[in-house]
């Protein structure tokens, strides 16, 4: 007997499992892989991905294995550096080999006791009042209390679940790999002036000796479940620039469409959906990977709640409501960015448009904000502005804020020095005087970092305590 069975290991998956094991949560992760994915692909983690990864205390061995580059040039591509001053302490975009982060992610939940089976998958389930009996694709049955489809876009989970899935099918498709090139790189550069402008989803980036990324437009749409060959990628690079480049020695070839669909409901019961599971959209901005782990971020605390006896009653709804108009603002923006990538004459008229406004200020901040998910609130009701965004990685005495965030409980920061969290200590850890870069007399957190109350008043805090944290301890007793 499992509290949680999840169906996918890959980033959303790894990082729902290690959040669960914060709290004690029995956790069991189906693969139906028998390896890890070999082919290297470079990622790219972003403002907010990196803040999570501070708060558990991860980041510095992601450093170790990815390179840093600056914020800027996300939306649609537009080389526009970020503003100097946006709020986080870790303001940059980090690349990271896609393999390297999904194990990264899944030896920290194995270190903190997830089970991880691999070449199993699900192949059917049937839910009851008092939890999911999951079958495995070789006939074994198992049981949990809870089953989370992370097993991406085309999710058996979500299928046998009967969830809709509405949007809107490939209507383009694009080539992508990296392959070794036989032309000079002066060649390569005089090549790439003369074709990028008119055709955004193209390109050739150096990645190592005679090694490039190459990106380019495919001939129609085909079964994305069957790859490109090297064929044709030199046919659509002749039918792009004239030239193949002398492309040769693959290391992995793939494809990608612009299909954009959302989940109808993110939780049907006890059986939920994070990740690709819930949404599928363009790569453009690179915001895929990203809005997975965030997704594992907000579910893992409220569904340990939930398991644990001691979320509220509405806690764990709070999952979708929270999450699925961030993934719809997500489809909107990937939407837009494909249409700035038409070779077509209106939008290149839109995106020249595009790229002078956003020499203001205001309209570059807002699209890199949106892009790297440091703008999102959360509705927590009436309120300052910060209630229900992310807090920074702010100095504290002693520190750095999100080190403070490594266990996975809330923390209330009280610079009034006379509230207290002590019914909730179990939850919820405590801070007295914590700085005074803290523009507030005292900050509720929630285990994801987001702002959940903040004033001065007692009464007002415990009523706020039991609605994140449930009842306090003396009434659980």
């Amino acid at each position: 007997m499992f509290d949680v069975i999840i169906a996918g290991c890959g980033p959303t998956g790894a990082m729902l499992a290690a959040e669960l094991r914060l709290h004690d949560v029995r956790v069991l992760v189906l693969e139906k892989e028998t390896e890890p994915v070999s082919f290297v692909r470079i990622v790219g983690l972003h403002i907010r991905s990196i803040e999570l990864m501070a708060m558990r205390g991860l980041l510095e061995r992601i450093l170790e294995r990815g390179r840093q580059r600056p914020a800027g040039g996300f939306f649609a591509a537009i080389n526009k550096p970020a503003p100097k001053d946006l709020d986080s302490a870790h303001a940059y975009l980090l690349g990271i080999p896609q393999p390297v982060i999904v194990q990264l992610l899944e030896d920290h939940a194995i270190r903190l006791g997830a089970q991880i089976r691999r070449g199993a998958a699900v192949a059917g389930f049937e839910q009851d009042d008092e939890g999911v009996t999951v079958e495995l694709d070789h006939g074994e049955r198992l049981r949990s209390r809870y089953l989370v489809g992370c097993d991406g876009g085309r999710s058996t989970v979500r299928k046998l679940l009967g969830v809709g899935f509405p949007g809107e099918p490939s209507r383009t498709e694009t080539l992508m790999g990296e392959m070794e090139v036989g032309m000079p790189q002066d060649e390569i550069a005089a090549t790439m002036t003369a074709i990028r402008e008119p055709h955004q989803r193209f390109w050739l980036r150096p990645f190592g000796e005679k090694v490039y990324s190459v990106l380019v437009p495919a001939a129609g749409v085909s079964d994305r479940a069957k790859p490109p060959t090297l064929d044709d990628f030199k046919q659509q690079l002749r039918a792009v620039a004239g030239t193949d480049f002398g492309v040769h020695s693959p290391r992995w070839l793939s494809r990608f469409g612009d299909a954009t669909r959302l989940a109808d409901r993110y939780r049907v019961g006890r059986v939920l959906l994070a990740g690709d599971a819930a949404h599928i959209h363009p790569p453009t901005g690179g915001q895929g990977l990203n809005l997975g782990v965030q997704d594992a971020f907000n579910l893992g605390w409220k569904l340990a709640a939930q398991i644990r006896g001691w979320a509220p009653d509405t806690l764990l709804d709070t999952y979708q409501a929270e999450r699925r108009p961030v993934a719809e603002d997500v489809l909107d923006n990937t939407r837009a960015q494909m249409e700035l990538s038409s070779a077509e004459p209106g939008p290149r008229a839109v995106r020249r448009l595009l790229t002078e406004l956003m020499d203001f200020d205001e309209v570059n901040r807002h699209l890199i904000e949106k892009i790297t998910a440091i703008d999102i609130r959360y509705d927590f009701g009436a309120g300052p502005d910060l209630l229900g965004r992310r807090l920074r990685d702010i100095d504290v005495k002693d520190g750095r804020l999100y080190g403070l965030l490594h266990r996975g409980r809330g923390l209330l920061l009280d610079r009034t020095e006379r509230l207290t969290a002590g019914g909730w200590s179990d939850r919820v850890d405590q801070l007295a005087d914590p700085t005074a870069a803290l523009d507030a007399p005292c900050v509720l957190l929630r285990p994801d970092g987001h702002v959940a109350w903040i004033g001065d008043d007692q009464q007002d805090l415990d009523d706020h305590l039991s609605r994140w944290f449930g009842k306090p301890i003396a009434e659980r007793a």
